[in-house]
């Protein structure tokens, strides 16, 4: 069609009517499901490479909330192929991250064992407060990471000597420093992990009427800019669950469980404690800021042999990481 008009100097100019171009309903459909099959298919297998991805896979938890929304669109609109990917990312992602909020936890005869971490922010976490919490909850080991020399005089202050009187301690003016608390007898293992981060020490823990533990401090590199490479090789440098002696890991990791390289440490013998008794959808940062905590990435993670009792995540004023509380039983 087209619209004619009457031209002053004679005759009539046509006019060619403009048709609005739209976008068939099938390729939006697709640009809907794409970007989750993409992600669904990322963190099934491990794709993750570089700082940036792997920065924004700590996102899954709430990406495999959203990928509900194209499988809704794609059936709705009576997509079929789009429909059966959408269905088939969301079952992927659900796998990945529901378990996480379903565990229970695990009776077991044995020893109880309790560990606290908690991740300083430069040594300015309020003293006052893990020191109350340590009284109440009675952990026989307490993980620090960005541990000063103030830190340190602050929190003997409170009286963290008395109720924790035996450490390995590898304080410094900065993220770097790191510190194990016990109840009891400790005996410092050198060079357990190689040095590619933040300081992480390790020690042997004397447990009461049962065969000693052994105990790592962790704490690598965020995973940011170049630093993703020392964070890799730090996560698959610590060491592997040991058939002659329990071991446990505790600390910042700077890692989730969406994340590739972590998976594979949980490979080598290990479980991820909160994750055992359905605590391992709870957020540990950012605590706070103006934003509440978005992601998971502080761990207590135990020898498949130990049961896991509990785990709790608390604030503690000061510092941008919540703590973690682990009530375990050894074998």
């Amino acid at each position: 069609m087209s619209a004619p008009a009457e031209s002053p100097v004679g005759g009539t100019i046509v006019t060619p009517v403009r048709r609005r171009r739209t976008i068939p309903g099938s390729v939006l459909t697709w640009m809907a499901v794409t970007p989750f099959a993409a992600w669904a298919a990322a963190r099934v297998a491990g794709l993750e490479r570089g700082s940036l991805p792997t920065q924004i896979m700590t996102a899954t938890p709430y990406v495999a909330a959203g990928s509900l929304l194209p499988l809704l669109i794609a059936a709705a609109g009576r997509r079929r192929a789009a429909t059966a990917v959408a269905l088939v990312a969301t079952t992927a992602l659900g796998l990945a991250v529901l378990p996480r909020a379903l565990g229970r936890a695990e009776a077991a005869a044995g020893r109880p064992f309790k560990v606290m971490t908690i991740n300083m922010l430069f040594g300015r976490a309020d003293a006052g407060t893990i020191v109350r919490m340590v009284r109440e909850f009675e952990p026989d080991v307490l993980s620090t990471q960005e541990l000063t020399p103030g830190a340190v005089s602050d929190l003997d202050a409170a009286g963290l000597k008395e109720l924790l009187p035996h450490r390995v301690l590898e304080a410094e003016w900065s993220a770097g420093g790191s510190g194990i608390y016990s109840r009891h007898e400790l005996r410092e293992l050198p060079d357990v992990v190689p040095d590619v981060g933040h300081k992480m020490p390790a020690a042997v823990v004397s447990v009461p009427g049962g065969e000693p533990i052994e105990f790592v401090d962790v704490h690598p590199y965020p995973p940011l800019g170049p630093n993703v490479v020392n964070w890799n090789r730090a996560l698959r440098t610590l060491p592997s669950a040991s058939r002659d002696r329990v071991r446990i890991l505790a600390g910042d990791f700077n890692a989730s469980l969406d994340h590739a390289a972590l998976r594979e440490l949980l490979s080598r013998g290990y479980k991820d404690a909160a994750d055992q008794v359905g605590a391992g959808l709870i957020p540990t940062w950012p605590a706070n800021k103006k934003v509440p905590p978005i992601i998971t990435i502080d761990h207590v993670l135990v020898d498949r042999r130990v049961a896991v009792r509990a785990v709790d995540v608390r604030t503690v004023p000061g510092t941008d990481h919540r703590a973690v509380l682990a009530e375990l039983t050894l074998p």
